[in-house]
């Protein structure tokens, strides 16, 4: 069977317009690609195969760090890099891909950051130290960001209306299964392979998958490439601002340990993100004035449901990796739990994620965003049930009564995901899919980064702080209840973000309908 390719050529798109209102640079088309409803759903599931293992390999590599640092003889900075600094290459190309994406064929992009992908799997799986390990994973970063903007992008191309949300709900279930499954497979093969390089299977687990992945790529996925005789714009010194401030904002947390050797002067490189976050904002205001495509359009976040929404999943990616990584290092080494047993504690999680993703994705249509707010209830006291389990029963038991708090997580993790992903998309012009997705996905990904960091160090300096002063279970005991407290403090925030938009579209609904316009679940 033939790539299926299809002409955007003949689609209108209003080119942004010089400073007036929020729609100056954001285009108004709303065409999707023609495709036969089985074409866009077998797309879809392509796509959606592309996060999957991009998501998988980012939580099945946390179960392993205590075999990496024995084997590699890496220390706890070099194993913090070893999963932050993925998201940090990972956060740096994601905005810029978005937009070439969105300028240019997703399908390209798909396979470039594929092939990348499979190429820098291989690297990690046979490095001999842990420099090599980190360079390598570092570059699977770059290929992650090539190919996940076009994920989100493509679903916004593909579907509209009440089709996009049971999409999403799809795509909601997917990720929460694979980010929860993922300490599970990591332990598994681990326990295969041996202590010794059960690690490295968790990268060659992904050659296979990705060699798959670019097969169907070509074979089912829609050209969307634009006719233009316009050069592509990415704006470079914006792409150039827009990485310093990523890289200032993240670095200082991908230093910290909590140990007494870390650095206090790293944190004076957050005095160096905000001036270059101010230097982008007013660079990106007068790019956009001069009646040129920047990096990103600060329009798009004088749409509410859009800067709600990002800010939502930002905060809960903050908290729901450190979690899991959190209780992981507590089971293996507070409990002395093998991988393989501490991983299998998320998988009720998983399970639960993924069905009330789907039920998520069919009700967000009709209750919006009270569906949002009750899923985030739910991992609240998961978060909350996981700190009294480990400090309140027994040793042996506690595996098994966190993974039952687990499954109640998972069951609120599914109605935050999918639902908040349909509507912060949902008021975002098509065209605009991949930028806008690209975004999002950077604040779950700095987020991650952050949230871990914070997480370690806080889990880590206790241990620092108690060792030889208190019973080692104590000192778990202690070192997990402070990490799990940043997690708390995240996923509050996240609530109180959900209850202010659900607040500001009761008062939209409220308004009159000449003032308001249509409604907006």
């Amino acid at each position: 069977m033939p790539a299926i390719r299809v002409s955007l050529g003949t689609m209108t798109e209003t080119e942004p317009q010089p400073p007036s209102a929020a729609r100056a640079a954001v285009p108004t088309t709303t065409a999707v690609i023609p495709l036969s409803p089985g074409a866009r759903w077998r797309a879809f599931w392509v796509c959606v195969s592309v996060a999957a293992i991009t998501i998988l390999d980012m939580t099945k590599v946390n179960v392993a760090l205590p075999s990496i640092g024995e084997v590699l003889d890496a220390g706890s900075t070099e194993l913090q890099l070893i999963v932050s600094g993925f998201v940090l290459t990972f956060g740096l190309v994601l905005v810029p891909m978005g937009r070439l994406g969105d300028q240019r064929s997703r399908r390209t992009l798909f396979v470039v950051g594929l092939s990348l992908y499979t190429l820098t799997s291989i690297a990690c799986a046979l490095a001999p130290t842990g420099e090599f390990l980190l360079v390598a994973r570092l570059l699977q970063g770059v290929a992650a960001g090539i190919q996940m903007p076009q994920v989100l992008g493509m679903a916004q191309e593909l579907f509209q209306g009440k089709e996009r949300a049971r999409a999403f709900g799809l795509f909601g279930a997917t990720i929460g299964i694979a980010t929860a499954f993922g300490p599970t497979l990591g332990g598994l093969l681990i326990a295969l392979g041996g202590p010794t390089d059960g690690w490295r299977l968790i990268f060659w687990m992904n050659v296979p998958l990705c060699l798959a992945a670019i097969a169907l790529a070509l074979w089912l996925l829609p050209e969307t490439r634009t006719r233009s005789h316009r050069p592509v714009q990415l704006d470079p010194i914006g792409v150039l601002l827009f990485g310093a401030s990523v890289v200032s904002l993240m670095w200082p947390f991908l230093f910290t340990t909590g140990a007494p050797t870390d650095n206090p002067a790293r944190w004076w490189l957050l005095v160096a993100f905000a001036l270059f976050v101010s230097a982008f904002v007013a660079w990106e205001r007068r790019y956009a004035s001069r009646g040129r495509n920047p990096l990103i359009p600060l329009a798009l976040f004088r749409i509410s449901s859009y800067r709600n929404g990002t800010l939502l999943q930002a905060a809960y990616f903050t908290a729901t990796p450190a979690m899991f990584l959190v209780t992981t290092l507590f089971l293996q080494i507070g409990l002395g739990l093998e991988p393989v047993y501490a991983g299998m504690v998320s998988i009720g999680f998983a399970l639960a994620s993924a069905v009330t993703s789907w039920i998520g994705g069919n009700l967000v249509s009709t209750h919006g965003r009270v569906v949002v707010v009750w899923g985030l209830v739910g991992v609240l006291l998961c978060g909350g049930g996981l700190v009294l389990t480990a400090l309140y029963t027994d040793p042996t038991w506690t595996p098994y009564v966190a993974a039952a708090v687990m499954t109640l997580g998972g069951a609120g993790g599914g109605l935050v995901i999918s639902p908040n992903q349909a509507l912060t998309l949902g008021d975002i012009p098509v065209k605009q899919g991949g930028l806008a997705g690209s975004v999002g996905q950077l604040g779950q990904r700095i987020g991650a980064a952050v949230g871990t960091a914070v997480a370690l160090s806080l889990f880590y300096a206790a241990i620092y702080r108690e060792s030889g002063s208190h019973d080692d279970l104590v000192v778990y005991h202690d070192a997990y209840a402070f990490g799990m407290l940043s997690v708390g403090v995240f996923l509050a925030l996240a609530f109180l973000v959900s209850i202010v938009d659900l607040t500001a579209r009761a008062r939209k609904r409220a308004a009159p309908s000449d003032a308001a316009g249509p409604p907006t679940p």
